[in-house]
């Protein structure tokens, strides 16, 4: 398996693949009220490609609507679970492969629709990912993906605004790759071009994401979560303490109904490939 995006390759065969394979009913509550965006491209005839599939669940989701549906990701942690609930729940029309989508000996002219749920923000080359995933694609193929929108755009924002009163910035990516990499509709355009797509329309969306039962069950989870884990461990543990401390306050006021809802920000992507 060749590999470039090393960065995010050793994150999610690490720690964060691992928690997120591990509390994957978690993940989908926070992601799952922006699956109909993508499936609404599904149609019974289709072989759909996941990329970043994760722990599989728009993948599972969109076999259930198509002839077959592959999933791809980095991630080993992941691809365990996806492959292990695709089985509990009766799939068969799936398989789960792990690669990186920049260079990943995709089958040429093979699918006719390739998605992502938010697995399209951290290629280190995104024209040369978005020209291989066009390889794999049919002539007439499309893609629809989701990529974060700026953080500005999002209830979440709030809330890492809460943190960063105790914590220090955090440094740059080492791979020069953000979760808003994608939030720009001229960038998209300018990207998705020159990958060799048409018809590149960058469309703003949202969806509910949730979070937790209460604020206490919520601020557990984030704390938890990769990127909030690594902030807390820059800082000195009385820092620490202070921003976890400050988390449970900053999401109570999106306690509603018994869960903590927040609205998440995005853009669905979409394109065709001539």
């Amino acid at each position: 398996m060749t590999i470039v995006n090393t960065h995010q390759s050793e994150a999610w065969n690490g720690y964060e693949g691992t928690h997120w394979a591990d509390h994957h009913d978690r993940y989908d509550a926070t992601n799952s009220g922006f699956n109909h965006h993508l499936l609404q491209f599904a149609s019974e005839d289709d072989r759909v490609l996941d990329v970043g599939c994760g722990s599989g669940q728009v993948t599972r989701l969109a076999a259930r609507r198509a002839r077959h549906a592959t999933g791809l990701d980095l991630s080993a942690p992941m691809l365990s679970r996806a492959r292990a609930l695709a089985s509990e729940e009766g799939i068969g029309n799936v398989d789960f492969q792990q690669g990186d989508a920049q260079v990943h000996p995709l089958p040429a002219g093979t699918y006719d629709l390739a998605v992502s749920r938010f697995g399209i923000m951290f290629f280190a080359d995104p024209v040369a990912a978005f020209a291989n995933i066009g390889r794999a694609l049919r002539p007439g193929g499309r893609v629809a993906f989701l990529g974060m929108r700026d953080l500005a755009d999002h209830d979440l924002r709030l809330v890492f605004e809460t943190l960063a009163e105790h914590l220090p910035p955090p440094p740059p990516s080492p791979d020069g790759t953000s979760p808003t990499s994608l939030s720009d509709p001229a960038h998209v355009h300018e990207v998705f071009t020159a990958a060799g797509f048409t018809q590149v329309e960058a469309t703003p969306v949202e969806a509910e994401q949730v979070l937790g039962t209460d604020a206490q069950d919520a601020a557990a989870f984030l704390a938890a979560w990769g990127p909030v884990r690594y902030l807390l461990g820059r800082a000195t543990p009385a820092a620490a303490a202070r921003a976890t401390a400050a988390l449970a306050p900053a999401l109570a006021p999106y306690e509603r109904d018994g869960a903590v809802r927040l609205r998440g920000a995005a853009r669905l992507i979409t394109a065709v490939r001539p």
